[in-house]
Protein backbone atom coordinates (compact mmCIF):
# COMPACT_ATOMS: atom_id res chain seq x y z
CA UNK A 1 0.00 0.00 0.00
CA UNK A 2 2.34 2.47 1.45
CA UNK A 3 4.86 1.71 -2.03
CA UNK A 4 1.97 2.15 -4.59
CA UNK A 5 0.94 5.61 -3.02
CA UNK A 6 4.04 7.08 -3.18
CA UNK A 7 4.40 6.26 -6.58
CA UNK A 8 1.00 7.64 -7.22
CA UNK A 9 1.84 11.10 -5.17
CA UNK A 10 4.65 11.60 -8.58
CA UNK A 11 2.15 10.89 -10.63
CA UNK A 12 0.33 14.56 -12.49
CA UNK A 13 -3.24 13.06 -11.20
CA UNK A 14 -1.71 12.21 -8.14
CA UNK A 15 -4.07 13.93 -6.34
CA UNK A 16 -6.79 11.40 -7.56
CA UNK A 17 -5.49 9.00 -5.08
CA UNK A 18 -7.36 7.93 -2.09
CA UNK A 19 -6.10 8.84 0.92
CA UNK A 20 -4.50 6.30 3.30
CA UNK A 21 -7.00 7.13 6.13
CA UNK A 22 -9.64 6.62 3.31
CA UNK A 23 -8.33 3.11 2.36
CA UNK A 24 -8.59 2.20 5.78
CA UNK A 25 -11.84 3.17 6.45
CA UNK A 26 -12.73 0.94 3.29
CA UNK A 27 -11.00 -2.28 4.33
CA UNK A 28 -12.29 -2.01 7.87
CA UNK A 29 -16.06 -1.44 6.16
CA UNK A 30 -15.38 -4.41 3.73
CA UNK A 31 -14.05 -7.12 7.06
CA UNK A 32 -16.89 -5.58 9.57
CA UNK A 33 -19.31 -6.68 6.25
CA UNK A 34 -17.69 -10.00 5.74
CA UNK A 35 -17.73 -8.32 2.01
CA UNK A 36 -17.08 -11.01 -0.87
CA UNK A 37 -18.69 -9.67 -4.01
CA UNK A 38 -17.76 -6.28 -4.77
CA UNK A 39 -17.02 -3.73 -7.45
CA UNK A 40 -15.23 -0.54 -7.50
CA UNK A 41 -16.10 2.05 -9.99
CA UNK A 42 -12.96 4.48 -11.09
CA UNK A 43 -9.78 2.80 -10.58
CA UNK A 44 -6.96 5.30 -11.42
CA UNK A 45 -3.84 3.51 -9.89
CA UNK A 46 -5.28 0.99 -8.03
CA UNK A 47 -4.83 2.19 -3.95
CA UNK A 48 -7.81 1.91 -3.09
CA UNK A 49 -8.42 -1.40 -5.23
CA UNK A 50 -5.44 -2.75 -3.18
CA UNK A 51 -7.13 -1.94 0.27
CA UNK A 52 -10.59 -4.03 -0.91
CA UNK A 53 -8.11 -6.77 -2.13
CA UNK A 54 -6.17 -7.20 0.71
CA UNK A 55 -9.23 -7.36 2.73
CA UNK A 56 -11.58 -9.42 1.17
CA UNK A 57 -11.25 -13.04 2.11
CA UNK A 58 -9.48 -15.80 -0.21
CA UNK A 59 -12.54 -16.48 -2.41
CA UNK A 60 -13.40 -12.59 -2.67
CA UNK A 61 -13.31 -10.63 -6.19
CA UNK A 62 -13.58 -7.10 -6.40
CA UNK A 63 -14.92 -5.92 -10.45
CA UNK A 64 -12.35 -2.94 -10.66
CA UNK A 65 -14.16 -0.43 -13.71
CA UNK A 66 -12.09 2.17 -15.41
CA UNK A 67 -11.79 3.87 -18.80
CA UNK A 68 -8.05 3.93 -18.84
CA UNK A 69 -6.11 0.61 -18.18
CA UNK A 70 -3.07 2.66 -18.63
CA UNK A 71 -2.88 4.30 -15.20
CA UNK A 72 -4.32 0.63 -13.87
CA UNK A 73 -1.17 -0.77 -15.24
CA UNK A 74 0.99 1.71 -12.71
CA UNK A 75 -0.64 0.02 -9.69
CA UNK A 76 -1.07 -4.03 -11.03
CA UNK A 77 1.97 -4.78 -9.74
CA UNK A 78 1.59 -3.49 -6.49
CA UNK A 79 -1.55 -5.65 -6.63
CA UNK A 80 1.02 -8.89 -7.74
CA UNK A 81 3.02 -8.06 -4.88
CA UNK A 82 0.80 -7.76 -2.39
CA UNK A 83 -0.48 -11.70 -3.72
CA UNK A 84 -3.97 -10.21 -4.16
CA UNK A 85 -4.24 -10.19 -8.64
CA UNK A 86 -6.20 -13.10 -8.24
CA UNK A 87 -8.77 -11.02 -6.81
CA UNK A 88 -9.25 -8.35 -9.32
CA UNK A 89 -11.25 -8.32 -12.25
CA UNK A 90 -10.46 -5.36 -14.08
CA UNK A 91 -12.71 -4.37 -17.07
CA UNK A 92 -11.44 -1.22 -19.37
CA UNK A 93 -14.20 1.37 -20.47
CA UNK A 94 -17.05 3.35 -19.31
CA UNK A 95 -18.31 2.33 -15.85
CA UNK A 96 -22.31 2.76 -16.72
CA UNK A 97 -21.73 0.15 -19.74
CA UNK A 98 -20.39 -2.21 -17.89
CA UNK A 99 -22.64 -2.36 -14.78
CA UNK A 100 -25.97 -2.49 -17.43
CA UNK A 101 -24.05 -5.56 -18.47
CA UNK A 102 -23.91 -7.02 -14.57
CA UNK A 103 -28.11 -6.05 -14.80
CA UNK A 104 -28.49 -7.66 -18.07
CA UNK A 105 -27.70 -10.98 -16.00
CA UNK A 106 -30.38 -11.84 -13.68
CA UNK A 107 -27.88 -13.62 -11.59
CA UNK A 108 -26.17 -10.65 -10.09
CA UNK A 109 -28.96 -8.53 -9.03
CA UNK A 110 -28.43 -8.04 -5.13
CA UNK A 111 -25.25 -10.36 -5.63
CA UNK A 112 -22.93 -7.90 -4.32
CA UNK A 113 -22.29 -6.59 -0.92
CA UNK A 114 -20.08 -3.96 -1.09
CA UNK A 115 -19.43 -1.38 -3.66
CA UNK A 116 -17.28 1.97 -3.91
CA UNK A 117 -17.36 5.07 -6.19
CA UNK A 118 -14.79 7.45 -7.32
CA UNK A 119 -15.24 8.18 -10.90
CA UNK A 120 -17.01 10.98 -12.90
CA UNK A 121 -18.77 12.80 -10.71
CA UNK A 122 -21.78 13.80 -12.87
CA UNK A 123 -22.52 10.04 -13.44
CA UNK A 124 -22.92 9.53 -9.85
CA UNK A 125 -26.66 9.61 -9.64
CA UNK A 126 -27.01 6.91 -12.51
CA UNK A 127 -24.20 4.75 -10.99
CA UNK A 128 -26.62 5.07 -7.61
CA UNK A 129 -29.34 3.59 -9.42
CA UNK A 130 -27.59 0.97 -11.34
CA UNK A 131 -26.03 -0.03 -8.25
CA UNK A 132 -28.95 -0.22 -5.61
CA UNK A 133 -29.71 -3.21 -7.36
CA UNK A 134 -26.38 -4.84 -8.15
CA UNK A 135 -25.50 -4.49 -3.81
CA UNK A 136 -27.56 -6.94 -1.82
CA UNK A 137 -30.19 -5.54 1.28
CA UNK A 138 -28.12 -4.67 3.69
CA UNK A 139 -25.06 -4.09 1.38
CA UNK A 140 -23.11 -0.85 1.17
CA UNK A 141 -22.24 1.75 -1.21
CA UNK A 142 -19.56 4.11 -0.48
CA UNK A 143 -19.16 7.56 -2.74
CA UNK A 144 -15.54 9.20 -2.57
CA UNK A 145 -15.28 13.62 -2.71
CA UNK A 146 -18.83 13.97 -1.56
CA UNK A 147 -17.76 17.73 -0.44
CA UNK A 148 -15.56 18.56 -3.40
CA UNK A 149 -13.15 20.66 -1.24
CA UNK A 150 -15.89 22.14 0.48
CA UNK A 151 -17.79 23.99 -2.47
CA UNK A 152 -20.60 21.98 -1.74
CA UNK A 153 -21.60 23.93 1.06
CA UNK A 154 -20.31 27.49 -0.91
CA UNK A 155 -22.53 30.06 -1.97
CA UNK A 156 -24.02 29.59 -5.66
CA UNK A 157 -22.35 32.87 -6.43
CA UNK A 158 -18.81 31.51 -5.64
CA UNK A 159 -15.95 32.51 -8.31
CA UNK A 160 -14.87 29.00 -9.15
CA UNK A 161 -13.62 27.05 -12.58
CA UNK A 162 -15.94 25.67 -15.11
CA UNK A 163 -14.26 21.80 -13.70
CA UNK A 164 -15.19 22.44 -10.03
CA UNK A 165 -18.39 24.86 -10.49
CA UNK A 166 -20.09 21.23 -12.65
CA UNK A 167 -18.58 18.24 -10.39
CA UNK A 168 -19.72 20.63 -7.18
CA UNK A 169 -23.15 21.24 -8.31
CA UNK A 170 -23.11 17.48 -9.45
CA UNK A 171 -22.12 16.64 -6.38
CA UNK A 172 -24.70 18.86 -4.38
CA UNK A 173 -27.08 17.14 -6.36
CA UNK A 174 -25.90 13.20 -5.19
CA UNK A 175 -26.21 14.39 -1.31
CA UNK A 176 -29.57 15.90 -1.58
CA UNK A 177 -31.35 12.82 -3.18
CA UNK A 178 -29.15 10.89 -1.15
CA UNK A 179 -30.53 12.26 2.41
CA UNK A 180 -34.05 12.46 0.77
CA UNK A 181 -33.68 8.71 -0.91
CA UNK A 182 -35.34 6.28 1.62
CA UNK A 183 -34.01 2.68 0.24
CA UNK A 184 -30.59 3.40 1.63
CA UNK A 185 -29.72 4.51 5.43
CA UNK A 186 -27.15 7.30 5.04
CA UNK A 187 -23.67 8.56 6.86
CA UNK A 188 -21.33 11.28 5.52
CA UNK A 189 -17.46 11.83 6.92
CA UNK A 190 -15.88 14.83 6.85
CA UNK A 191 -12.55 12.67 5.87
CA UNK A 192 -10.21 12.76 2.77
CA UNK A 193 -12.98 15.05 0.05
CA UNK A 194 -15.57 13.73 2.05
CA UNK A 195 -16.85 10.23 1.96
CA UNK A 196 -20.64 8.99 2.11
CA UNK A 197 -21.70 5.68 3.20
CA UNK A 198 -24.96 4.22 1.86
CA UNK A 199 -26.23 1.00 3.90
CA UNK A 200 -29.19 -0.57 0.85
CA UNK A 201 -32.47 -0.82 3.10
CA UNK A 202 -34.67 -2.15 0.54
Amino acid sequence: MRELRLVTDKHEWGLMQSSPDEAQLLRMLIKLMGARNTIEVGVFTGYSLLATALALPADGRVIAIDVDREYYEIGRPFIEKAGVAGKVDFREGPALDHLDALLADERNLGAFDFAFVDADKPNYVRYHEQLLRLVRVGGTIVYDNTLWAGTVALPPDTPLSDLDRRFSAAIRDLNARLSADDRVEVCQLAIADGVTICRRLV
